[in-house]
């Protein structure tokens, strides 16, 4: 199967607006191609997202399919000469997706909530109006699905964060931010991978390594895992 037609190409800054029912679909220069899904940011269309990645993987001119949150990165091999007929290839199948799940591993990791690295736990029980024994008890009652990995080597995008600790993610990042930190970023969760700039808000702490690119497998996550937070210790 192909991908790859003949016509000329548009401009990339061009993007093909969704509805209701269709992706929409920008042009990341010549040959790439970013899907994203329509409606709410949930399971039912990460699902379809990793149905339609699965389904591009038997086309011969496609070099590499990166999944995001409820988006689907498409790479070619080629520059098509018609990109359009590829923009409506990628609806076909999107319109095809009907969604499937994977069968991700549970994950547990222990966290040490509060203490030195939750530099924002504060601000987020200023935010929610919560106390920070309650946003803690809220996020380590959670359950997690892996959404993607991406950002950084390893970093796992987090879905299923309790609506009541959503914070948004900071306007000024913190500059040296550990790895290991425990944050909230929007209505997503996750564990920084590398000390630095990060945006996110740190509530806690985990010693857990979440990559280590001398292992057979470097991430310890993978898209469909399943994963809970387990209070080591509280330090409030």
């Amino acid at each position: 199967m192909s991908l790859l037609q003949q016509a000329p190409f548009p401009s990339p800054a061009l993007t093909v607006p969704n509805t209701d029912e269709l992706a929409k679909i920008s042009f990341i220069g010549t040959r790439a191609f970013l899907l994203e899904a329509p409606g709410a940011f949930d399971l039912p269309n990460q699902r379809r997202v990793w149905a339609l990645s699965r389904a591009l993987e038997t086309h011969d001119d496609v070099a590499e399919i990166v999944p995001g949150m409820t988006n689907l990165l498409v790479i070619l091999k080629e520059t098509p000469d018609d990109a359009q007929a590829v923009v409506r290839q990628l609806q076909d199948e999107w319109q095809r997706s009907q969604g499937i799940d994977l069968a991700g591993r549970q994950i547990e990791i222990s966290v040490t909530y509060g203490g030195e690295h939750a530099t924002d736990l504060p601000a987020l029980c200023d935010l929610s109006g919560l106390s920070d024994r309650e946003v803690v008890r809220i996020h380590h009652e959670g359950i997690y699905r892996v959404f993607a990995l991406g950002s950084a080597p390893g970093f796992g995008y987090l879905h299923g964060l309790d609506p009541r600790i959503h914070m948004p993610r900071k306007t000024v990042p913190s500059l040296k931010m550990a790895r290991g930190c425990v944050t909230i970023g929007g209505m997503q969760t996750g564990v920084a991978v590398l000390t630095g700039p990060n945006g996110w808000n740190s509530i806690g702490f985990a010693e857990l390594q979440m990559f280590d690119p001398l292992a057979a497998a470097p991430a310890l996550m993978a898209p469909g895992d399943t994963v809970r937070f387990r209070p080591e210790r509280i330090e409030l």
